[in-house]
Order: C-alpha cells, then sequence, then structure tokens
C-alpha cells in the first residue's frame, strides 16, 4: 500500500460505524466513509466537540452541520523536492472539503520523478497532462517541480478553485493552462492537433456528466480514454498515473489495464491501494488505489 503519511496539517484521527474522525488544520470534522464497516468505541473527544458533521442521509446525499467553522480556511503540504502547496477548504456538496489528502502520496512520487528529469536536463520542457483535474493537487505538485502542466476539468468552479490554490501556492504565474473542458473530447482534439505530454495523470470519477451532459460511467469508458491517451505520450514518457475511487477498479485490475494500453511503451507498471494513516491506532484507512507507469 502507498500511504500518505508526510502530512502535517492533515490527519485521520479515527474512524468507525461508517465514519471519520479527522484534522483539517486547526479544525476537526466528522464525515461519512462507506469502507469504515467496523464499529469500534469513539473513546476522543473530537467525536463530541467537531467543528463540522456530515450527516448522510438514507435516501441519498446528506447536508453539513457547523460548530464554529470558518466558510473556508487554509492548509499546507510540504512535497520532498521542498516546495509547499497551500490549499483553500470549504465544506461542498456531499462531503467533500475540496482536497484529497490521501493523493499526497502520489504528488511525492511525481514531484521527485520530475524534478529528477530537470536536474539531469535542466533546459527540457516536461510537459503534463491533468484530466478531470479537481482543484488542482496534482496540478500544483507537478508545477512546483517544474513541469508545465494544461489542467482539465469539466467544471468551471474547481478550475477556479485550483486556480486559488495555485496563486496562494506561489505558482501563479507558473505554466499552467487552466481549461473547463470535457476530458474524453479534449484528449480528442489534442490528438488531431498533434499535441504531446511527458506524462499524464487522470483521476477520474465513478459517474460524471461533462459540460453538455456527456455521460461518463468509469467502468465503461476508462479503458478507451486510456488508449486515446497514449497517442498523447511521448516516445518515451516519464509516467502515466490513474486514481481509482471505484471498487471494481482495484490495483490488479489497474495494473492489467495500464499493462495492456502501455505495452508499446518502455517502463514498468505497478499498482496498490493507496491509504491514510490513522493515528489513534496505528493502522491505515484504505482510500482507493493508484496505478503507476514509470517510464525507463
Amino acid at each position: 500500500m502507498w500511504i500518505a503519511d508526510r502530512w502535517k496539517d492533515y490527519c485521520v484521527i479515527d474512524c468507525s460505524a461508517g465514519e471519520k474522525l479527522e484534522h483539517w488544520g486547526p479544525y476537526t470534522l466528522v464525515r461519512p466513509d462507506p469502507l469504515v464497516i467496523w464499529d469500534t468505541p469513539k473513546t476522543d473527544k473530537g467525536w463530541k466537540k467537531m467543528n463540522g458533521h456530515y450527516h448522510r442521509s438514507a435516501k441519498g446525499g446528506g447536508e453539513w452541520e457547523f460548530f464554529d467553522l470558518p466558510q473556508e480556511w487554509t492548509i499546507h503540504y510540504e512535497l520532498p523536492i521542498g516546495k509547499e502547496l497551500t490549499f483553500h477548504l470549504k465544506p461542498f456538496s456531499f462531503k467533500h472539503t475540496g482536497l484529497f489528502p490521501e493523493q499526497a502520496t502520489n504528488w511525492d512520487w511525481f514531484s521527485k520523478k520530475i524534478a529528477d528529469a530537470k536536474e539531469k536536463n535542466p533546459d527540457c520542457e516536461i510537459k503534463v497532462l491533468n484530466l478531470f483535474a479537481y482543484t488542482g493537487g496534482a496540478t500544483l505538485a507537478a508545477a512546483a517541480a517544474g513541469a508545465s502542466v494544461t489542467h482539465v476539468d469539466a467544471s468551471k468552479g474547481m478550475v477556479t478553485w485550483a486556480k486559488e490554490n495555485a496563486i496562494s501556492s506561489g505558482l501563479g504565474e507558473a505554466p499552467i493552462r487552466w481549461l473547463v473542458d470535457d476530458c474524453v473530447k479534449f484528449v480528442e482534439r489534442e490528438i488531431r492537433r498533434g499535441n504531446h505530454y511527458d506524462a499524464i495523470i487522470m483521476d477520474p470519477p465513478s459517474y460524471g456528466r461533462g459540460p453538455k451532459g456527456e455521460i461518463w460511467k468509469i467502468e465503461e469508458s476508462v479503458y478507451p480514454l486510456v488508449q486515446l491517451c497514449t497517442q498523447l505520450l511521448t516516445k518515451q514518457p516519464l509516467f502515466f498515473l490513474i486514481n481509482s475511487y471505484t471498487t471494481g477498479l482495484q490495483p490488479a485490475v489497474l495494473t492489467y489495464m495500464m499493462s495492456t494500453a502501455l505495452k508499446d511503451f518502455n517502463g514498468t507498471v505497478s499498482a496498490e491501494e493507496i491509504g491514510l494513516p490513522v493515528t489513534s491506532n496505528g493502522l491505515v484507512l484504505p482510500c482507493g488505489a493508484s496505478g503507476r507507469f514509470e517510464g525507463r
């Protein structure tokens, strides 16, 4: 398992009975997590004195209950390359805060790969494509390491949020292209334009809709998209990263899919569950899976 264990401003304190207790900077939140199927004693005082609690409805969805929580605040993350990222957080629909902290384990991995490549050849441009880019965690990590990044998400609000994170991280002038677009259609256009990238990151949702109502179902759509993306890779790509929160896309499935789609490129594929350490007991909370292609 790849574990995001370098956070200073975030931690999972405890998890029980379908919920997790978290520190986000100075604030404590309780949010639902369907993977928490155990019911252990909730002894930490945070369970009774939190700043925000997302209550899931039996009919689907849910709503936030707040106790002295600001509308927005920031937390920081230091990459292993010595660069600090700043993220704006704000509770919004369906339990989210605007950040998936478990992804830090991937930021660590590829930021070091980019920085090492830049050190070997300072004049080379490393072009990274980030699809389903959300609020820009991966975009900022890649840009901080010295890459030129194309950030694509179908939500205008998410792209605006990502720009705010970039400015707060000192990356307001970094070479980042911000695009509100359907990811599949963007990739198809980039193929027609003859554009290529040294690395591709994708964090596809299990289900979603594009800006014009395009339907995305990950089990049906992800492999054709990966096949399309191989046409955008340079002859010797640096890496390809796929994240999944869908139960069916387990590490072995990601390994098989990526090994098949990327068989013509010189490199290795590995996949693991990703997780967050739980401070109360030393165990690790699983948070999905990631597949990594690493060029030789």
